[in-house]
């Protein structure tokens, strides 16, 4: 190498004599692993909008808490409903938990319902 700069011309000139290997490195196991790393990378985007799909599909409609207590007994009602309330109003279920444990079940189960109703 010299010392002095080239001109601008012989640099153009110099670069018209590259020439790049018709074959690249690493061969057909490069173009292989390239293969795959892109079939990979499109498998996990559609794996990604498949599940972005499949989680606007199975969002339910939002249904009333009360909807399937009526079939049940009397006792597994009163229990639901007070999970229920316990959800919705913390508050009020703090106000009637001593009352659970009395005799008779404390709070009556329409007065339970109507609590329910009006929180839920």
């Amino acid at each position: 190498m010299t010392d002095r700069a080239l001109s601008e011309e012989a640099m153009l000139a110099s670069l018209h004599d590259i020439h790049l290997p018709a074959e690249a490195a690493g061969g057909f196991a490069a173009d292989i692993a390239v293969v795959i790393g892109l079939a990979s990378f499109a498998a996990l985007l559609l794996v990604g909008v498949f599940r972005l799909v499949s989680l606007k599909a199975r969002v339910a409609p939002v249904e009333s808490p009360l909807a399937g207590l009526q079939d049940l007994p009397e006792a597994d009602r009163r229990v639901a409903l007070l999970h229920v309330l316990r959800e919705a109003a913390p508050e009020r279920y703090a106000a009637i938990r001593g009352a659970i444990y009395e005799p008779g079940g404390g709070v009556d189960l329409a007065t339970l319902e109507a609590e329910v109703r009006a929180r839920a």
